[in-house]
């Protein structure tokens, strides 16, 4: 059932909608992910570290509700339920009890680096049937690097 009709053809739409679920499931785990560590982070970089989660969970969130808005605007129901996400996220789980400071700051590299590999496909993969859409993965891409970037620092 459609209540909002695409401007995108069906073949386009399905491409896009395909990414832009595929980024939703990407985004709330990472923020899942982050805040988990960001309770259980523990070590002499605790408070820089602690911090700097919270800053990715903010951007994770934030980009979430515009690639869940783009797909809702294009008539595509967005799906952000835990058994969604848990089924289709592209990152590793979250360390259980408590996470050294430089375990936290590999985690959060990894998960970056994996989020980031599937946002570029989704960049490629959107060029044609939407440009919109792919503006939104670019920025989303652009802010999910810089933090890639601040935590490979972090461990250097």
């Amino acid at each position: 059932m459609y209540v909002v009709k695409s401007p995108l053809s069906d073949a386009d739409l399905k491409t896009v909608a395909e990414a832009l679920q595929g980024a939703l499931v990407d985004l709330v785990d990472l923020a899942l992910i982050a805040k988990q560590i960001h309770w259980n982070v523990v070590g002499p970089r605790f408070r820089t570290v602690h911090l700097q989660l919270d800053e990715v969970v903010a951007t994770a969130r934030t980009h979430s509700d515009t690639v869940a808005e783009r797909a809702s605007a294009l008539g595509v129901s967005p799906d952000g339920r835990a058994v969604t996400v848990a089924a289709g996220s592209g990152i590793d789980t979250a360390p259980a009890g408590w996470v050294k400071d430089s375990d936290a700051v590999g985690a959060l590299v990894d998960a970056l680096g994996a989020v980031i590999t599937r946002m570029r496909e989704r960049v490629t993969a959107t060029a044609e049937p939407d440009p919109v859409s792919q503006d939104i993965f670019i920025g989303i891409t652009a802010d999910l690097e810089k933090h890639h970037w601040m935590f490979q620092a972090e461990n250097a």
